[in-house]
């Protein structure tokens, strides 16, 4: 925890570093107040027996998951059943600048492991930043962008986990309006369980795509990789088996002039090694938009 609120604050210094050279040499301002918005995700996912909800960044179908698990008592030694999933992610995001944004906010789901669907419940938080450690700005580098992601799950007992997502991704854009471009990247996951004996092994994704956004302001990304999951155990029981499967994910978003985000939906396949299916709904909050 302490490493990741140093690693905050030293992206939040960055971007004062930023501001500062930007002045210098007379950018125009930026606007008075950044982007405010709550970025409402709305996920549904099949989640196979004997694995988590795991994918691109959706750390909250895995502490969901688990914390039925814990709560249910008889889920985790007896290994991971197949799963239904409905999460709704609510973080508060503000755009700092045009490289960096913060955001915070709370998770809650409703899953069906076979008995029906449990009462919807808020079952994590979660905090963490963006930021464009480097733009390509018509260069022949691409832009290069870290995600980090802290999230805990709720309530506080016996199976609570703690999950540490990071993405780096490089965009190498093919037109100065950097409307289509190539992307690469990587995802490391690691989890920690607060329960005796108990372990959650570290998830990777490698992965490469591309990007089209048409003139009416839609725009298609597609990325293919392989993720590797190194299993879950507790007592020296197997949980979830590890694994090494390939994985895609497809988005459509919906942009407007200055590439502020209006709707988006992504559909998502992961074999695990049975495939997992996801589909999400994201639909923006604006309180602020410039």
């Amino acid at each position: 925890m302490r490493a990741f609120a140093m690693g905050l604050l030293c992206l939040m210094a960055s971007a004062g570093t930023t501001f500062a050279a930007e002045a210098d040499e007379n950018v125009p301002a930026k606007p008075a107040v950044p982007n405010i918005y709550l970025d409402l995700r709305t996920t549904y996912a099949t989640i196979p027996a004997g694995t988590l909800g795991l994918g691109f960044g959706n750390n909250s179908l895995s502490a969901a998951l688990e914390a039925l698990a814990a709560r249910r008592g008889v889920a985790l030694p007896n290994g991971l059943p197949a799963a239904k999933s409905i999460a709704v992610d609510l973080p508060l995001t503000v755009d700092v600048s045009d490289r960096v944004s913060l955001y915070a906010g709370v998770s809650g789901s409703t899953t069906d492991i076979g008995g029906g669907w449990t009462p919807f419940d808020i079952t994590s938080w979660n905090i963490g930043v963006q930021a464009d450690l480097y733009q390509q700005n018509g260069g022949r580098i691409p832009t290069i962008t870290l995600q980090s992601t802290l999230t805990q799950s709720v309530p506080n007992e016996p199976g609570m986990t703690t999950s540490f997502n990071n993405i780096l991704e490089f965009d190498y854009a093919l037109d100065e309006d950097e409307t289509r471009g190539w992307l690469a990247g990587m995802q490391y996951t690691h989890t920690d369980i607060a329960i005796q004996f108990a372990s959650i092994r570290p998830n990777n994704i490698l992965y490469a795509g591309g990007y089209y956004q048409w003139p009416s302001n839609w725009k298609f990304t597609g990325r293919l990789g392989v993720q590797s999951f190194g299993g879950a155990q507790l007592g020296g029981r197997t949980l979830a088996e590890p694994f090494t499967q390939p994985i895609l994910r497809l988005d459509l978003d919906r942009m407007d002039d200055n590439d502020n985000r209006l709707f988006g939906i992504t559909a998502q396949i992961a074999w695990m090694p049975k495939p997992s299916y996801q589909l999400t709904l994201r639909t923006p909050l604006y309180a602020v938009r410039n």
